[in-house]
């Protein structure tokens, strides 16, 4: 195993053109195609018998005739590192293989998002497989709040575990881990979110993102770091001899928890990453967890799974639990291999998913009414609150409001007198360490979490004190980002083009998420036909082709808004169209349609 990284990040910056002379489209954006030197594109067409777009795809995102060759193969076997390279791993391993072999009991704390539940369920797996079953905890959101608790850890103490084993959670419980070791537990805590220069008080503390530590692996959800955690535990276990009998684990069939938890997320999609989810991805279309399987059934996905589904239709599913039901559903369904269990389990996420959607637009529409007010008057940072805003879904709203404003959005729920917050942030703006300085400063109860996101617990009357503090600490980078930024643009193309085999050399850049976008094409002067309602919300678009026939285009939500309006003005004349290349399968089809997310008119 290797502990050097492919490469961690993609380029990002990179240069930029003027695209079709687009400086205003419908969406108001100016459009600009990403640029890639020639030279290397073409040494990639070359070496690897590839389109030129998608040489120039590939070039664009920092690769090369050498390195894109692993980039459209990732193998785990090259890039998975040797665990021990991260601090405290190997006294971690050692501690729980003494454990395992002494009967002792172990217990998991871990958090209720995605990539808790999915952490939680991934190390109740093998530790249940090596004979140690766990048991696993996950606070109540409304009750408990994020983290470790030292009510919660005493009580697991009192039930007989030894071992705590925190994921995604801990590296700020300072206070709740002390009240564990002073009563004898010890505590490991398995982390990714941004640390201070002092550690909690437990026996180890895993987190690429320590300041002492020298990992290059810094992007790694939880469940990424808890897989290394397996890694080693399983090494140590197999150098004591338990496996000389049979009965190793397989960690490979784990790898559909570390994808899912990986895409929810919403860490960049590069490097070790971009290996974990691609390999984890192809366990999980075979759907052998029965609880993928049966999120997949309510949601009604008769497709191969990818990271799309993993992060729009299962992950919010596993998520509705914490925001709006009980905590614990997500990892429990993970976890079970009984098919009624997870159907059971399942339908009770699908109805809590529900309930959130309600709860959330109702939020949403209150949250996007004041932060253009707040937007308008060029605050750096939009920090709206609401009394009884549903503390479940103000990281989502707060995701959506940036949408909207193109800033950092802190959105915050009050009741009691008490302030629950969530944080959504741009490239450039490190939210989670402004958070993180404003408890510093006595301005929060807690906080604590990463660039792009952060939670917080805030006295009411203190809110205003610490908007202003985020929005004058993240001024200058929100100054520098500009903004609203301009429609990235990764290719030009004529409809004619849009095939199914340019499709297919388009999928083996997937999976995508941050640090790999999908690629946006510009479909340039492309005549519309006819434009139909789908449902309330969308268009159905045909565009005619040259060669004859037409190729199938959606612009989804877009019933009366600017691009919906701009697609029905032209019907019968030429947009340049901004959009993806997506797979049509409906009814055994395999097909090629576009995804419309931006027009613009069509000059001279």
């Amino acid at each position: 195993m290797n502990a050097t990284p492919p490469t961690e990040s993609l380029a990002r910056g990179g240069a930029y053109a003027p695209c079709l002379g687009v400086e205003s489209s419908a969406s108001g954006r100016r459009w600009r195609e990403r640029t890639a030197d020639e030279r290397t594109q073409r040494a990639i067409a070359q070496k690897l018998d590839l389109p030129e777009i998608v040489a120039r795809l590939l070039a664009a995102r920092g690769l090369d005739a050498e390195s894109a060759p692993a980039f459209l193969d990732p193998r785990l076997r090259e890039a998975l590192p040797d665990p021990g390279h991260l601090k405290d791993m190997e006294k971690a391993a050692a501690r729980l293989a003494d454990a395992v072999e002494n009967g002792e009991r172990i217990a998991i704390f871990g958090d209720y998002d995605v990539d808790g539940a999915t952490s939680a369920a991934l190390l109740h797996r093998y530790l249940a497989a090596v004979g140690a079953a766990p048991a696993v905890y996950v606070p109540d959101r409304m009750k408990e709040g994020y983290g470790p608790n030292a009510p919660a850890l005493l009580k697991l103490g009192e039930q007989g575990a030894r071992v705590i084993v925190t994921v995604d959670c801990g590296i700020l419980a300072h206070a709740p881990i002390a009240a564990a070791a002073a009563a004898g537990l010890q505590v490991i805590v398995v982390d990714h979110h941004a640390a201070e220069p002092a550690l909690p008080p437990g026996y180890a503390t895993i987190n690429p993102n320590r300041l002492d530590e020298t990992s290059p692996f810094k992007t790694l959800a939880a469940v990424g770091v808890a897989f290394l955690l397996l890694v080693a535990l399983n090494r140590e276990l197999r150098r004591r001899g338990r496996f000389a009998g049979g009965g190793e684990p397989a960690l490979m069939e784990l790898l559909d928890l570390v994808a899912l938890g990986t895409v929810c997320d919403v860490v960049p999609l590069t490097g070790l990453n971009r290996v974990l989810v691609s390999q984890g991805l192809k366990v999980m279309a075979r759907r052998a967890n029965a609880g993928i399987a049966a999120l997949a059934a309510v949601a009604r996905i008769d497709e191969p799974l990818g990271a799309f589904h993993s992060g729009f239709m299962i992950g919010p599913r596993v998520n509705a639990c914490g925001r709006v039901g009980e905590s614990a559903l997500g990892w429990r369904l993970l976890a079970t291999d009984d098919p009624a269990e997870a159907r059971a389990l399942a339908a009770r996420l699908d109805g809590y998913n529900r309930e959130r959607q309600a709860i959330e637009a109702e939020v949403l529409a209150q949250a996007i009414a004041k932060a253009q007010l707040q937007a308008a008057a060029g605050r750096a940072v939009v920090t709206v609150a609401g009394r009884d805003w549903h503390p479940g879904v103000v990281g989502i709203v707060a995701s959506r409001v940036v949408e909207r404003v193109g800033r950092p959005v802190c959105v915050v729920g009050i009741a009691n007198g008490i302030g629950k917050g969530s944080g959504r942030s741009i490239a450039g703006a490190d939210l989670g360490a402004a958070v993180i300085a404003a408890r510093q400063a006595g301005l929060l109860v807690n906080g604590g979490g990463h660039k792009m996101a952060a939670g917080f617990t805030v006295a009411e009357d203190r809110i205003e004190a610490f908007a202003d503090f985020v929005a004058d600490r993240l001024a200058p980078a929100v100054a520098a980002a500009g903004g609203v930024p301009p429609l990235t643009i990764d290719a030009t193309l004529a409809a004619d083009g849009a095939t199914r085999d340019l499709l297919a050399h388009f999928e083996r850049l997937a999976p995508f998420g941050v640090g790999n976008a999908e690629p946006r094409i510009a479909l340039a002067a492309a005549r519309i036909g006819f434009v139909d309602l789908v449902g309330e919300q969308h268009l159905r678009v045909a565009l005619p082709l040259e060669r004859g026939g037409r190729l199938k285009a959606i612009a989804f939500r877009s019933v009366g808004q600017p691009l919906g309006e701009a697609l029905r003005a032209n019907r019968g004349g030429t947009l340049h169209l901004a959009g993806h290349l997506r797979a049509d399968r409906w009814n055994g089809r395999d097909d090629v349609q576009f995804l419309i997310d931006d027009a613009a008119a069509v000059r001279g």
